[in-house]
C-alpha cells in the first residue's frame, strides 16, 4: 500500500501524561445530545472517566496496546501525526474522523497485510466509548490516561485511509522484527561449537 503523507515536524513522545484543555473538553462533549450538561457534570468530577457517543464528532478505533503504540509511533515519525489518543483498560484509543469505523474494516479486508493486523474494535454511529478523565490523578493506578489530549475545538482527525496506512506500517514492522528474531535466535549456551573454517 502506498499513501503519500506529509511528515510531522514534531514527533510525539508516546506515553507522556497529558490533560484535556477547556477547548478539548468542549469538543469531546460536542458528541452528546446535551453537551453543556455533560460538560458541566464532567468538570465537576474531572478525575472520573466519561462515556461519550461516537459517530458525530469522532469515531474511535480501539487497538491492543502494543500494536497501538506501534501505530502511534508510525503516525508521528513517518506520517502526519495523530488526532487525540488515549489508553484505557489495556487498549489504545485512536480518535478518527466520523465514518472511519464503518470504512476501515472493509479496507483491511482488501489489504494484503490486513490479516496481520490484530483485532480492532471500530466504534462509530450508535456506539459509545469510555474515555479517560479530563485531569490525571496521580493516585489512579488504572493506567487510563490521555497520550495525545484534545486541545482545540476542532482537532485534526485521521480518516480511514490514514488509519489503514498506520495499521499496515505497524504490521510490517512487527513482521520484520519477528523475522530478525527467527533468523538470529539466541544461542544454546551448552552447545558445542566446532571450527569448520579449515576443512580438509
Amino acid at each position: 500500500m502506498s499513501l503519500t503523507l506529509p511528515h510531522s515536524p514534531q514527533p510525539h513522545a508516546f506515553g507522556s501524561a497529558a490533560e484535556v484543555t477547556a477547548d478539548g473538553a468542549t469538543w469531546l462533549t460536542s458528541a452528546e445530545t446535551y453537551p453543556r450538561r455533560v460538560l458541566t457534570d464532567w468538570r465537576a468530577r474531572p478525575h472520573e472517566p466519561a462515556v461519550l457517543s461516537c459517530g458525530s464528532a469522532f469515531d474511535v478505533v480501539s487497538v491492543p496496546a502494543v500494536f497501538g503504540r506501534r501505530m502511534v509511533d508510525r503516525l508521528w515519525h513517518e506520517g502526519p501525526g495523530s488526532g487525540p489518543v488515549a489508553v484505557h483498560r489495556g487498549r489504545v484509543l485512536l480518535f478518527a474522523a466520523p465514518g472511519t469505523a464503518q470504512r476501515l474494516p472493509s479496507l483491511l479486508r482488501w489489504e494484503e497485510w490486513g490479516s496481520a493486523v490484530p483485532s480492532l474494535l471500530c466504534h462509530g454511529a450508535g456506539d459509545a466509548v469510555t474515555v479517560p478523565p479530563l485531569a490525571r490523578d496521580e493516585r489512579d493506578r488504572s493506567g487510563s490516561r490521555w497520550v495525545v489530549a484534545p486541545d482545540t475545538r476542532s482537532p485534526w482527525l485521521p480518516g480511514p485511509e490514514v488509519v489503514l496506512w498506520a495499521c499496515v506500517r505497524a504490521a510490517r514492522g512487527a513482521a520484520e522484527t519477528a523475522v530478525r528474531i527467527s533468523i538470529f535466535p539466541s544461542g544454546d549456551q551448552g552447545a558445542k561449537v566446532y571450527d569448520v573454517s579449515r576443512r580438509r
